[in-house]
């Protein structure tokens, strides 16, 4: 998430193409906030109540004293470390009781963890601070930049661990975040980049072959800004395979969640957003164009894919020269394509457009295809445990643009299973909350019946950020706008405490 700011694998899914595209990917194709009626022992005068009982976030002087707590803990003394406890387990117990009370019932954070965060104390003093605005569930960060958040000397994984402090191969900081977010009465999710495996991972030797590729034989690496972003090709076994075994070591710690990012193509900028031709796809890769021509379902339709992935077009004689290659056969078919019963009546030259035209929407169909296949096969291990998995996605990533372009990062998240949470980034800017309610409102009405929708916000608490409203007005503006909605989420703690996440990013003091 950036702003610029089963059993074996899962067989590729028969693509669906009824009617055209629009089914297969649907376009890729102030209210003021009622007080609760809850009052927070912990909160002193009325000027504080009123204005964090709303969102169930703790006095100053209920943050002093447990903080003075915690210090005196750190250092040794037994009864500070009883007090403490005691005082953990009341502030979660507090913490549950206003979240069932006030809205929004879950407030969640975005937070990365660094190698100092290993230090005595510190992750308690972080999740403290969590707990103190009156968050109830927190998306930890395990998986980003070419980095897991996995012990070294418990990583078999392809990608380098986040914590490799000599002495410290063996320090859990994912399942130490669990246990004492836990504590005070949060939920942990993990927090997972998917088909963006980072820059560590594209300079393998051995992992060549399972990059994306577009029809110029590129990879993400030279087309996104910090040359950093190395996005994989969703059909290819080998990267699923290292998913999936990823995956399956972030389950074992049992997170309450896991939550998958990044389930998309590059977003490019400015002409280059909008892809309007086959080699501006990211379908390249050995594994994607394996899958594509496998969607042939006659030799005519195979020769015919081939040529036109090949070429970017198809032309009259292609059209006449398969129809000569393999006479006993009708109509060029692959999954999706009706013809019409006369099709072949007609002449090549006549047949050519619309072929061309419909290989271009299988290619694009096949492209969103393997981003619903990943994330499918992403999401088996939790779901085998029982743990919530939840996808993250642009409110903007699946529409078409002018006429027959789509957007860049090809991001079918209507079609992402109703089972899942989905959390969309409501990112938009505009001074105000005006773009960014409908942002919202459109994926609520995407959405089936009974998936939990859970905007994520960008911002601070009390003031304005980056060309954003505060967090209050976003949160106010999406209850008025969209009330169903009952789960944000705050994107992230390093905007809202930026000295803090300093500190910690590069060992401070405490």
């Amino acid at each position: 998430m950036r702003l610029v700011f089963r059993r074996k694998f899962v067989g590729q899914a028969s693509l669906r193409l009824p009617q055209t595209w629009q089914r297969v990917y649907r376009g890729l194709v102030a209210a003021v906030l009622t007080s609760s009626s809850l009052i927070n022992p912990y909160l002193g005068s009325q000027s504080a109540l009123a204005q964090t009982r709303a969102y169930c976030q703790l006095s100053a002087d209920a943050i002093a004293q447990k903080e003075s707590l915690r210090v005196s803990a750190v250092k040794g003394n037994s009864d500070s470390q009883g007090r403490y406890r005691t005082l953990l387990k009341k502030h979660a117990e507090n913490l549950q009781q206003c979240r069932q009370q006030t809205w929004p019932r879950v407030q969640a954070i975005w937070l990365r963890l660094y190698p100092c965060d290993i230090r005595p104390g510190a992750l308690d003093e972080l999740m403290d601070r969590l707990v103190n605005r009156g968050y109830n569930q927190v998306y930890v960060e395990v998986f980003s930049d070419g980095q897991v958040l996995l012990p070294k000397a418990e990583n078999s994984t392809p990608w380098p661990s986040v914590i490799r402090t000599p002495g410290a191969e063996k320090v859990d900081l994912l399942a130490q975040a669990i246990n004492k977010g836990r504590e005070r009465g949060m939920q942990v999710y993990a927090w997972m980049f998917a088909m963006n495996f980072g820059y560590s991972y594209s300079q393998r030797p051995d992992r060549q072959q399972a990059l994306a590729r577009d029809g110029m034989g590129k990879t993400s690496l030279s087309v996104t800004e910090d040359g950093s972003q190395a996005f994989i090709d969703p059909y290819n076994a080998q990267a699923k395979r290292d998913y999936y075994q990823l995956v399956q070591e972030v389950v074992r710690r049992r997170p309450d969640g896991v939550l998958f990012d990044y389930i998309r193509y590059p977003r490019q900028s400015g002409s280059a957003s909008v892809v309007t031709k086959v080699q501006d796809l990211w379908i390249y890769g050995d594994g994607s164009r394996q899958a594509l021509y496998d969607r042939a379902l006659n030799n005519k339709g195979r020769e015919l894919i081939e040529r036109y992935i090949t070429k970017g077009f198809i032309s009259a004689g292609d059209v006449a020269g398969v129809d000569k290659l393999y006479p006993d056969e009708g109509s060029p078919l692959w999954q999706g394509r009706n013809p019409a019963a006369d099709e072949m009546k007609a002449t090549a030259s006549q047949r050519q457009a619309r072929l061309q035209w419909e290989l271009w929407q299988l290619s694009v169909a096949h492209a969103a295809q393997g981003v619903v296949d990943f994330v499918a096969l992403a999401s088996l291990p939790a779901q085998r445990q029982r743990i919530r998995t939840g996808a993250v996605f642009f409110p903007e990533g699946n529409q078409t643009v002018g006429q027959g372009g789509y957007d860049s990062r090809v991001q079918p998240w209507d079609r992402f299973p109703s089972y899942m949470e989905w959390h969309p980034m409501s990112y938009a800017t505009c001074g105000n909350t005006s773009c960014i309610v409908p942002q919202v409102e459109r994926v609520l009405s995407l959405a089936p019946p009974g998936t939990q929708v859970s905007p994520v916000l960008a911002g601070a608490w009390g003031k304005s950020f980056n060309s954003r409203p505060s967090l209050e007005q976003q949160m106010q503006a999406i209850r008025a706008g969209a009330p169903q909605v009952n789960s944000i989420s705050h994107f992230a703690f390093s905007w809202q405490e930026p000295e803090v996440d300093r500190d910690r990013k590069f060992c401070g003091a405490d």
